[in-house]
C-alpha cells in the first residue's frame, strides 16, 4: 500500500534506530557486539545506516551510526569498522525491498531457542497470532558470508514481515524503525510464551485454528493505515529519554 506519509529526513531515522538501538539493550536483546539493527538514509538510495562494530548498543548515538552502501562500503568518508554479517543480510534485504525503512536481526536467547523448534513459532497467544501468516523460515548455513545465501535468505523474505533464522535467531522488518523495533517486541513476547508453556506441558500447547488466528492478525491490522510501531513508539521514546539518555546526541 502506498505511503502518504511525510518523508522523512535522515536524523530522524537516525534518532529514532539510535533509540531502538538503546531500547533493545534495555530489554536484553543485545549480543555483545553483534547483530545489527538498520535503516536506510532518505533521499540517497542503496545506502543504509548500522551499527559501528565493536560499540554496544547501549552505546549508541544518532552520530555514531556508519553509512554503508550495499556493497558494504563506508560511504560517510568516517573509516569506521563494520561487521561483514551486516552486508551479507541486512544489505541484501535493504537491496530487495527497498520501500522498507527499517531491519532488526537480532540473537536473543528466546528467540535461538524459537529458532530451534521443528513448527517454530505457533498460534497459542494472541502476540504470536499478530504475527500469523507474516513471518518466514530460513535454513542455517553456518555464519551469514556468502552472496548464495543472500539470494535464498531474500526468497525466503518475499514480501512477509520477518523471518526466523533456523539455529540463529531472529529477523523483522518494517516501514518505519518503530515498526519494525514493534514488530520484534511483539516476537520475543510470543517465542517467551510458547517456550515457557512448552516447558510448564511437555511440549504440548493449546493453539488457535488457521482461521481465528487469521482473523486475529486482520483485527490487528485493520485498514492498514495504522502502522505497527505508530501508537506505541511516542511512549518507548519516552522511556529511552528517561532511562538511557543521551542517544539523540
Amino acid at each position: 500500500m502506498p505511503s502518504d506519509r511525510a518523508p522523512r529526513s535522515e536524523q530522524q531515522v537516525r534518532v529514532d534506530l539510535a533509540a531502538a538501538y538503546r531500547l533493545a539493550a534495555l530489554a536484553g536483546w543485545d549480543d555483545t557486539v553483534y547483530t545489527h539493527l538498520s535503516a536506510t538514509v532518505p533521499g540517497e538510495p542503496g545506502v543504509y545506516l548500522i551499527n559501528e562494530f565493536g560499540l554496544g548498543f547501549d552505546e549508541m548515538t544518532a552520530s555514531s551510526l556508519v553509512k554503508v552502501n550495499l556493497r558494504g562500503e563506508v560511504v560517510d568518508g568516517s573509516g569506521r569498522a563494520v561487521n561483514p554479517t551486516g552486508f551479507t543480510i541486512h544489505g541484501a534485504v535493504h537491496a530487495a525491498r527497498p520501500e522498507l525503512e527499517c531491519v532488526i536481526h537480532l540473537h536473543t536467547p528466546w528467540g535461538v531457542a524459537l529458532s530451534m523448534l521443528p513448527k517454530g513459532l505457533q498460534p497459542g497467544s494472541q502476540w504470536a497470532m499478530r504475527l500469523h501468516g507474516r513471518l518466514g523460515r530460513h535454513r542455517y548455513e553456518g555464519l551469514s558470508l556468502g552472496v548464495d545465501e543472500q539470494q535464498r535468505l531474500v526468497v525466503n523474505l518475499g514480501l512477509l514481515d520477518g523471518l526466523i533464522l533456523e539455529n540463529h535467531g531472529t529477523l523483522t522488518v518494517g516501514r518505519s524503525v518503530a515498526e519494525a523495533f514493534m514488530l520484534m517486541h511483539v516476537l520475543e513476547r510470543a517465542a517467551q510464551a510458547q517456550l515457557h508453556a512448552m516447558a510448564a506441558t511437555g511440549g504440548h500447547i493449546a493453539v488457535a485454528s488457521d482461521e481465528l488466528a487469521s482473523r486475529t492478525c486482520r483485527q490487528w491490522a485493520g485498514d492498514g493505515s495504522e502502522w505497527d510501531g505508530d501508537v506505541e513508539w511516542p511512549a518507548l521514546l519516552r522511556r529511552a529519554d528517561r532511562l538511557t539518555p543521551g542517544y539523540r546526541d
